[in-house]
């Protein structure tokens, strides 16, 4: 590892630790030349995933990506940036356990959205009414009707289940 302030290529490892969840180990260095510290990360190499976009074309899967997309979505929300980068990180996770070499963007936005639904529903419409390129008013209507009938639903099977609770 070359030292970023003198290029010397001799240093030792003076610290480390895991890093990220355990995805990554990170290394405090001193070089053997200028005494200066710095610290580096080792990450395992993951496999090429290409991502099929809705035109056919392919193209690298980039994490960064999903964040600013997410972010967007997030905007002036109350939800930390903690909690987005968990969700990609979940993405990434869940395209990794299926050893999945590409991937639909498709199937990208749906697990996003999945995610997001639980988390707030505002951020859940703005993302959907990109991901869905929604052409009018009506297609956004719809979806927030759709959300709002899943929430009354859900709502009323509490109280069935809470009333049942309350006879016995």
């Amino acid at each position: 590892m070359r030292c970023p302030f003198c290029s010397f290529m001799e240093n030792r490892v003076v610290d480390s630790r895991l890093s990220q969840d355990g995805r990554a180990i990170r290394r405090r260095r001193e070089c053997l030349n200028c005494h200066r510290r710095f610290t580096t990360y080792e990450t395992l190499e993951r496999p090429n995933i290409q991502v099929i976009k809705k035109d056919g074309r392919r193209e690298p899967f980039d994490k960064q990506k999903v964040l600013t997309g997410l972010m967007k979505a997030c905007e002036k929300r109350p939800i930390s940036l903690e909690k987005i980068e968990s969700i990609a990180d979940e993405l990434e996770r869940y395209i990794e356990n299926k050893n999945l070499r590409e991937i639909s963007t498709n199937e990208i936005g749906e697990q996003l959205m999945e995610h997001l639904q639980g988390l707030d529903e505002v951020a859940f419409v703005r993302f959907a009414s990109v991901y869905r390129q929604f052409k009018d008013v009506t297609q956004f209507m719809n979806q927030i009707v759709s959300l709002l009938s899943e929430k009354k639903e859900s709502i009323s099977s509490q109280t069935t289940i809470q009333n049942d609770i309350s006879r016995t």
